[in-house]
């Protein structure tokens, strides 16, 4: 029982420092991706948040929503202009950002990671090249996949240190 609830935990921490991101635009560092993904999938199904994966091949699908794919979606620039246009909570996980990436794309990344008012939305690139990552340094935030080694207390000299 342990085993399968250990990976879910981790896809929750994860999630939890996407929300806590200091900005709408987000780069996922480390971790594997399809791992991450049905995690998510389990939390997102558990908890009724709006979670999507857009994937150049499929379109935006819904990670709650087995099927619930968004038509007309599979173009970068169209699922950017959906986020934008949307009024809904929202996080957006992209996967297979390829670059070069078309002027277009980047200014809605640009204007998407600005948007710090009204509805919380994240866009969350993954596996995203480094060089998009880095000419977007200004403007996105960067959340570490790697799990974080448990904190245990010690005692040293008479007291209890973390």
């Amino acid at each position: 029982m342990t085993l399968t609830t250990a990976p879910t935990q981790t896809g929750t921490e994860i999630f939890e420092r996407i929300l806590a991101a200091p900005g709408s635009l987000v780069a996922l560092e480390g971790g594997d991706t399809e791992v991450l993904i049905d995690q998510l999938r389990v939390l997102v199904r558990h908890t009724g948040q709006s979670v999507y994966l857009w994937q150049p091949e499929i379109g935006l699908d819904s990670l709650r929503d087995a099927h619930a794919r968004v038509p007309g979606s599979q173009r970068l620039s169209q699922v950017l202009r959906l986020v934008q246009q949307s009024i809904h909570f929202g996080v957006y996980l992209l996967r297979g950002v390829q670059l070069p990436l078309p002027a277009t794309d980047l200014s809605l990344l640009r204007q998407l990671a600005r948007v710090q008012k009204g509805h919380v939305r994240r866009v969350v690139l993954l596996d995203a090249p480094t060089a998009l990552v880095d000419s977007l340094n200004d403007v996105i935030a960067r959340v570490s996949c790697a799990i974080k080694p448990e904190l245990r207390p010690r005692l040293r000299d008479g007291r209890w240190l973390l």
